[in-house]
């Protein structure tokens, strides 16, 4: 007898299942250092996107903040209040919630940059490997010469660029998208390079070579054969660039051409703090600080286990 399609439904295993009994999955658990990482940065990503509701208090509620309550120091300190954990800055400012709200701002910068980056490099190193002659080695020098300038200048070069074209009154509210193109137009080459020189390899093996003689467009093989081969570099350089996007948007804030203050982001709490450190207000940069360089962190060590899970040479 054999087996009808409902028996052979039942007996294949199901999503969960397979995840269960994945290698990535037992590599993870086995790394508590990793386990630990991914807690953290899974804590700062549910307080970032529901900073409204965790926040003890709203920072940018001009009708809450009150300046009697300036500078006062952490709840455990003996001039400390028990409504401010962390203590307030100099405008009256709750550090615990402007965290909150601050790694809000840093962390979505730090996605959506991430994903033009990863689409714009992408796709061009797609083009240039699949395509290649001409093609492959245009966008090649464009990437060598993107890479003779830092990812901070060029993210100045940008702001600056906006600043002449769009004007300061409207900076405050395209400055979210402005450090977006700038963080992202930085980190494009890593994943064009990766990519071309996977698609490189897939582009000569037979079953794109059999998708090619039955008639299937050269976008189509791209998109569907080429690209889902290739994706596993990409995230191991997603997670880590997420990281540097971070820092990239942290240091521009600190340069005063990130958010504006009414906005402010880890790095614009870092430098506001920076000018009361040496007169003894020193929660107002340490917490915030603290709070970047536990996220950098956590999300590094995700990118580095991510790097040796998906690496079959280390399996």
């Amino acid at each position: 007898m054999t087996d009808t399609p409902s028996d052979t439904e039942a007996k294949a295993p199901g999503l969960m299942a397979r995840v269960a009994d994945s290698d990535i999955l037992h590599s993870f658990l086995a790394s508590k250092v990793t386990v630990v990482a991914a807690l953290v940065a899974l804590a700062f990503f549910i307080g970032a996107a529901f900073a409204p509701w965790i926040a003890p208090h709203n920072p940018f509620d001009l009708a809450s903040v009150d300046l009697m309550d300036s500078l006062l120091p952490p709840a455990w300190q003996p001039d400390g209040d028990m409504r401010f954990l962390l203590g307030t800055d100099d405008q009256g400012r709750d550090i615990f919630s402007t965290i909150l709200y601050g790694a809000r701002i840093s962390i979505g910068v730090g996605i959506v940059s991430v994903l033009f980056a990863a689409a714009l490099g992408i796709t061009l190193g797609l083009i240039a490997g699949y395509a290649g002659g001409r093609i492959d080695a245009f966008i090649m020098r464009l990437a060598e010469v993107q890479l003779t300038f830092p990812a901070i200048l060029i993210a100045l070069l940008v702001d600056g660029a906006a600043r002449g074209i769009f004007g300061n009154l409207n900076r405050e509210n395209s400055a979210f998208w402005i450090l977006v193109f700038s963080i992202g137009l930085s980190f494009w080459v890593q994943y064009a390079r990766t990519v071309r020189g996977s698609t490189m390899v897939e582009r000569n093996k037979e079953y794109v070579q059999a998708a090619r003689l039955i008639g299937i467009r050269p976008g189509l093989i791209m998109l569907r054969h080429v690209l889902p081969n290739v994706m596993s570099p990409v995230l191991v350089i997603a997670t880590i660039n997420l990281a540097l996007a971070v820092i990239t948007e942290a240091t521009l804030s600190y340069l005063g051409v990130g958010v504006p203050p009414t906005q402010p982001s880890l790095g614009t709490l870092v430098r506001i703090g920076n000018d009361f450190l040496f007169s003894g207000e020193w929660w107002i940069a340490i917490f915030p600080g603290i709070a970047l360089a536990v996220l950098v962190l956590a999300v590094n060590l995700i990118g580095d286990w991510l790097r040796d899970a998906l690496n079959p040479r280390l399996r």
